[in-house]
């Protein structure tokens, strides 16, 4: 996610002018449960399309207006410079995370991606 991501509000407004590929990135992300999460490399292999740097891309461009938080590196590292702001979200919904041990620098847990991840199962009508 980046400063240049449209807000909530503004997804619809800038729906038209949304690549395909970013549109359907952003639905998949929407569609993640609440304490679950997908990796880049999930969400690319579910639209059998791209890769995680191109899902990576989108939601940096226009993550904003759907649950960033949900779409994650594989190895569970927190969205570097939005820690905190995820942090905050994981808890809320109760997304499986494994505590930070001392030798961690900045003490911030990790995802626990084998509890956490989402396959993309449940839910999943319209799956491309």
């Amino acid at each position: 996610m980046s400063e240049q991501s449209p807000s909530e509000d503004a997804r619809e407004t800038y729906a038209d002018a949304l690549p395909e590929y970013a549109e359907r990135v952003l639905d998949v992300a929407e569609r993640i449960p609440p304490g679950r999460v997908m990796t880049y490399g999930d969400v690319a292999e579910w639209l059998a399309e791209g890769g995680p740097r191109q899902v990576g891309r989108v939601m940096a461009l226009y993550g904003g207006a759907v649950p960033w938080w949900r779409v994650v590196r594989a190895d569970g590292v927190l969205l570097p410079g939005h820690e905190l702001r995820a942090l905050d979200r994981y808890r809320a919904e109760g997304t499986p995370l494994k505590e930070a041990g001392r030798s961690t620098e900045g003490h911030l847990p990790r995802l626990d991606m084998r509890r956490a991840r989402w396959d993309g199962d449940a839910g999943a009508e319209g799956h491309t």
